[in-house]
């Protein structure tokens, strides 16, 4: 499989992905149109910022599977067209958390202590210390917008400085945040509270702007602001205003709506100190980074193994071979619910019962829509799976129940289609013993594999045996045979698992066959 790297990658990420097995090419420097045109050669594609990874680019990829982002932003790369697609991407969140951090560390106490300013003076031989007189940060109140990675980081280094570290985070729980040393407030709390306030969030449609003129008026008199995560996260007119009229003593700003910026006003402004985008420009976060994608590259390629996806559920590595056997046992059950299940799908319940409960069970979900919808959909994988469920209005619903069954585990999938209501459910019996145990109303352990007929029948005498002339009259071998009922002499289903598909004209006989309900054929 080929892989095109087309910005600049530490070269032993670049090897790793040679000796993963893969083909590939450097090319750096390429323009859209230069990338629209090789791009569909290529199964993967990584990319730091430069690359900007469009829909029309996306739409000439007919091959690539992956896109990897060598670091933690993915502004530069449309996800919603790669999902679509059924394109993984995927980041590096790690690999440079430790460096942005100690940037945004160096970037407020060079703000505090005026050290940028106070170079320059001296380069200009000048003596100006009454000038650049500072201020120190202990004991000052730093407020973290975000406490992920990066921010964790910040605040840990803030702490070192005896610093009174708050932080708002939706995502994170009080009592995490208390073990971290740090308060979680309201976001309004931040802006009233804070000397100083850094940004560590991803850039949404929520975070966009998040720092505006109605933030800064909350803000204490001569607070500073630093910004080394997303240039957009903060109004650049209301700052320059805010700058201006002293309510911001200064800003330190690493990222910038455009880079490099189209408008300098904010760059030149005498209360700013900036920086080109460094926060991740260390030769040990630009290897941690390149190792990490080429890692996440080789597994996803080689494996089908996601790490670190932005549109797929990702398992952590050690939780993986617990996870990974529910999944192809959904996968399985889905396959099996779209060739049996037949109508317009609806709705989907997903029921996780007993020890698979505990355990992240997204991957599992996502494994089942796409086992349905393979059977009714070109190229359905992990990743688009539910990009379709949600495109064809199909709502999907997720449940937990610890309550005791008959198996200690069990996936119970109910499927709403416009004719009538389906339920199946399985249990993983141990590590690679997947079992369907109930089919609607009738409870059955089927080994779900390969070829199978499912046939709906009256319970009464001879079924079974007339259904085994047909089949070996037509040289069809019987590997295995399950049975289950309703009630005695009620209605029954005989599911059998053969050597070989079954031909039209052999499932027209066996529906010939006196009390046969219904044949179906279902192939794994």
């Amino acid at each position: 499989m080929k892989v095109l790297v087309s910005d600049k990658l530490s070269e032993k990420g670049v090897e790793i992905l040679r000796q993963g097995g893969l083909d590939v090419d450097v090319k750096t420097g390429l323009d859209k149109e230069e990338i629209k045109k090789i791009i569909g050669d290529y199964d993967a594609l990584v990319v730091r910022s430069a690359t900007k990874v469009t829909s029309d680019i996306i739409e000439n990829a007919k091959k690539l599977k992956a896109i990897g982002r060598a670091g933690i932003g993915v502004d530069n790369i449309d996800i919603a067209a790669a999902s679509k697609r059924g394109i993984l991407v995927m980041n590096t969140p790690g690999g440079n958390s430790i460096t942005t951090g100690e940037h945004t560390i160096a970037m407020m106490m060079a703000l505090t202590r005026n050290i940028p300013q106070a170079v320059a003076s001296m380069k200009a031989e000048k003596w100006e210390k009454k000038k650049f007189s500072g201020r120190e940060v202990f004991n000052k109140t730093l407020g973290i917008i975000g406490m992920g990675r990066v921010g964790s980081v910040v605040a840990s280094r803030a702490q070192g400085f005896k610093m009174n570290v708050i932080a708002y985070d939706p995502f994170i729980s009080k009592e995490v945040a208390e073990k971290m040393g740090v308060e979680i407030v309201e976001l309004d709390e931040i802006f009233a509270r804070s000397d100083y306030i850094t940004l560590h969030t991803p850039l949404t449609k929520e975070t966009r702007g998040i720092i505006n003129k109605e933030a800064f008026s909350k803000m204490k008199d001569g607070v500073m602001i630093i910004n080394c995560a997303r240039g957009p996260l903060i109004d650049n007119n209301a700052l320059i205003e805010a700058l201006d009229s002293g309510k911001v003593a200064g800003a330190a700003i690493d990222v910038y709506e455009k880079e490099p910026p189209d408008d300098w006003t904010l760059v030149k402004h005498p209360k700013v100190i900036c920086t080109p985008h460094l926060g991740a420009s260390t030769e040990e976060a630009q290897e941690n980074v390149a190792v990490a994608v080429a890692h996440q590259i080789i597994d996803y390629l080689n494996k089908g193994v996601i790490a670190n996806a932005l549109n797929a559920p990702s398992v952590a590595p050690e939780i993986l071979p617990r996870v990974m056997p529910y999944a192809e046992l959904a996968e399985k059950m889905g396959v099996f619910a779209g060739q049996v299940f037949t109508g317009r799908i609806e709705k989907i319940n997903v029921n996780y019962i007993g020890d698979v409960a505990d355990l992240d069970v997204s991957p599992v979900t996502v494994s089942l829509l796409k086992g349905i919808f393979s059977v009714m959909v070109s190229d359905v994988n992990n990743v688009n799976a539910p990009f379709i469920a949600k495109e064809r209005g199909i709502d999907v619903i997720e449940s937990r129940s610890s309550r005791a069954e008959t198996y200690s585990n069990m996936i119970e999938v109910q499927v709403e289609l416009d004719s009538a209501t389906r339920s199946m459910a399985g249990s993983l019996f141990k590590a690679h013993d997947l079992r369907i145990v109930r089919i609607d109303n009738y409870p059955i352990e089927v080994i779900p594999e390969k070829n199978m007929l499912v046939v709906y029948n009256k319970d009464l005498p001879g079924t079974v045996g007339n259904i085994g002339i047909v089949l070996g009259d037509a040289n069809i071998n019987i590997a295995r045979l399950f049975l289950g009922r309703d009630r005695e002499q009620g209605t029954a289903i005989i599911i059998i698992n053969l050597d070989s598909e079954v031909p039209d004209e052999v499932i027209q006989k066996l529906e010939n066959i006196p009390n046969i309900i219904s044949v179906q054929q279902v192939i794994l």
